[in-house]
């Protein structure tokens, strides 16, 4: 039966010496001997190139105070938490708890920050939420461009958060983050079914261009912004058309446009939007109100076209009386009207004059 028990110690390690499970010291550098006739003595020898000291009795040895001349000792809070970094290189995240690690072999710096504020914030932010266990301890989100944060804290509006990466400590309280579009966007009101003062139907298509200038309105005021101004387009549009006959509906579009664009508008700034414009795209008509329409703008043109026709020949007859009013005052150009007459006739080809009674022959000679 051995009496006595040796232990070596490598100059880059540690001894922790136990005896009936209680810690009783540190064996440094060299051969150790104890005498142990009932096995009660074990030493655990741990490496120091491994700064990080995990032990099942670490509590007793950091109560004992034997470890406070060469490790750096950490008893974590709930609310803290601690950055290590490691020959000046970022090394991991702890959570709350009691740890110890070698300061022998390597430079080791600890940061304790304090979790409270909920959001995380570090010029080395990119390098610690990138490292092991970061995602167990912080929760990472991105901003696109062209889109904001809008940040709550139990509950609360905190911030708007422009494009970026950001961090917020788990466990330390209900952190929300609400990625807004700040683009323009356009919402298609398609499909309305209407009916005019004059109980006529027809069908819909409008256009709404928007963008968002207050994230905080966006997300606090309605569960889906967009949804929400789908439908009080929808009801605009019904107050506005439905308000009108479809005569004065269809003359004056673009009036009826300007009405619903205003009261969009007023709405949407309600909701942190600004409008950039509003259209009706499309007016669909039932099949029998279309072929109406046709028939009284086919009728309406004929007679446009037959009013144009009576103003041509009431003028044409009254030149002819103007005419024939003035030829029957003056023989002289009544003369050289029928010369004119004549001429032309000449000009077009062969004349031929058939000559009866005497009577019509000296008419002729004198008209020549």
């Amino acid at each position: 039966m051995l009496l006595f028990k040796r232990f070596k110690v490598r100059t880059y390690e540690m001894g922790l010496l136990l005896r009936d499970g209680e810690f009783q010291g540190l064996l440094t550098a060299g051969t150790h001997w104890f005498f142990d006739p009932l096995g009660n003595v074990r030493v655990d020898i741990v490496s120091q190139r491994d700064p990080w000291l995990a032990h099942d009795k670490l509590d007793l040895m950091i109560k004992s105070g034997a470890l406070a001349e060469r490790a750096v000792i950490l008893d974590l809070k709930d609310h803290e938490r601690a950055l290590v970094w490691i020959d000046n290189r970022f090394s991991h995240i702890l959570p709350a708890g009691q740890y110890a690690y070698w300061t022998g072999q390597k430079q080791v710096r600890i940061e304790i920050i304090d979790i409270r504020p909920v959001r995380f914030e570090h010029e080395q932010f990119k390098v610690i939420v990138r490292s092991p266990l970061a995602n167990r301890l912080i929760d990472v989100c991105s901003v696109q461009r062209d889109h904001v944060g809008v940040l709550f804290i139990d509950g609360r509006y905190v911030d708007s958060l422009a494009p970026g990466e950001y961090g917020f400590w788990k466990g330390a309280a209900e952190a929300k983050f609400v990625e807004v579009d700040l683009r323009e966007t356009i919402v298609d009101v398609g499909g309305q079914e209407i009916m005019t003062a004059d109980k006529v139907t027809l069908r819909l298509n409008a256009v709404v261009t928007y963008k968002v200038v207050d994230a905080r309105k966006a997300v606090s005021q309605t569960d889906d912004v967009r949804q929400a101004l789908y439908r009080d387009t929808q009801l605009v549009l019904r107050s506005v058309v439905g308000a009108r006959e479809l005569d004065q509906f269809l003359t004056d579009k673009d009036a009826v446009a300007k009405e619903i664009e205003d009261n969009v508008r007023r709405r949407a700034g309600e909701l942190g939007l600004e409008i950039a414009s509003v259209g009706i795209r499309d007016v669909i008509l039932p099949g029998e109100m279309k072929d109406l329409m046709n028939k009284v703008t086919e009728a309406r043109k004929a007679a446009e076209a037959n009013l144009i026709a009576r103003r041509e020949e009431t003028a044409a007859i009254r030149s002819q009386a103007n005419t024939a009013k003035l030829l029957a005052d003056s023989p002289t150009l009544m003369r050289l009207r029928e010369l004119e007459v004549l001429e032309k006739i000449a000009s077009a080809g062969k004349l031929n004059i058939i000559l009866g009674d005497k009577g019509l022959a000296d008419k002729v000679v004198n008209l020549l």
